[in-house]
């Protein structure tokens, strides 16, 4: 079901599926909207979660204002959209900057947050490959999927994808010490060829004190386009399973005391 909120002035697409007990939140991706995650992935969930997403400012069927996108503005979007949905605690499902979002969201708001998952996310902007959109045309897809949706037309398109690079290439600014205070579980999943570095993602993992770790193999950061039913496989098996998990020979943590 879909339906417009208001937040803070801001008319707010969101869309519900599903009538599970609790509720897992989508949080799309930068320069995408929430029907790619619930068409994909979010169908995986529907049987057994309350399904739950919605478009930020200037994505999807959300309309964009004048204000520079920034992620703390994002996030802060994003509270306000868990407060009006009156739920105790929600899993966070996010991808690429909507995993970026997840992690601020916990951050200040832990009491929100029962289990992340983070696909494709870099906590800090020098921890991408360069990612250059030039003056060329916008991946196959993507202007049109933009069109079909905004409110603004296809022709504020080029506003909102500048708005993107500046953020992306100066935000987001987290420190490992700021990742040692997410305690909620949390799942990080990427492809093995990612436009988030290996090493960058694996140093996320290490800081986070309840991480689990999954690269997908043949898999890019459209992960979840490429291998959709895997992808979902493995978060609801992470969302429902038990925390911590129960392995035969526990090393890292061990040591964490988990």
């Amino acid at each position: 079901m879909a339906a417009r909120i208001d937040i803070d002035g801001l008319n707010t697409w969101t869309e519900t599926r599903g009538s599970g007990e609790n509720t897992v939140v989508l949080l799309h991706g930068g320069l995408s909207n929430s029907d790619v995650l619930f068409d994909l992935i979010g169908s995986g969930f529907e049987q057994d979660f309350r399904v739950f997403g919605f478009d930020r400012r200037g994505h999807g069927y959300t309309a964009d204002t004048d204000e520079p996108f920034h992620y703390d503005d994002m996030a802060t979007h994003a509270i306000k959209v868990l407060e009006h949905l009156g739920e105790s605690k929600v899993h966070l499902v996010g991808w690429s900057d909507g995993g970026i979002v997840a992690m601020l969201v916990a951050l200040r708001r832990p009491d929100l947050v029962d289990r992340l998952v983070l696909i494709g996310t870099n906590f800090h902007f020098e921890g991408i490959h360069e990612l250059d959109l030039g003056d060329d045309a916008p991946p196959v897809g993507l202007l049109e999927s933009y069109a079909e949706r905004s409110p603004d037309g296809a022709d504020h398109f080029p506003v909102v994808a500048e708005k993107f690079m500046a953020m992306i290439t100066t935000e987001p600014t987290l420190t490992t010490d700021d990742l040692m205070r997410l305690e909620h579980p949390t799942l990080v999943l990427v492809g093995d060829d990612d436009l988030v570095r290996l090493d960058h993602t694996v140093a996320l993992y290490e800081a986070l004190p309840a991480g689990r770790l999954c690269v997908l193999p043949g898999a890019s950061h459209t992960v979840v386009i490429e291998r959709p039913q895997l992808v979902a496989a493995i978060i609801e098996d992470f969302l429902e399973g038990a925390e911590p998990p129960e392995t035969l020979l526990p090393i890292r943590r061990a040591r964490l005391g988990t």
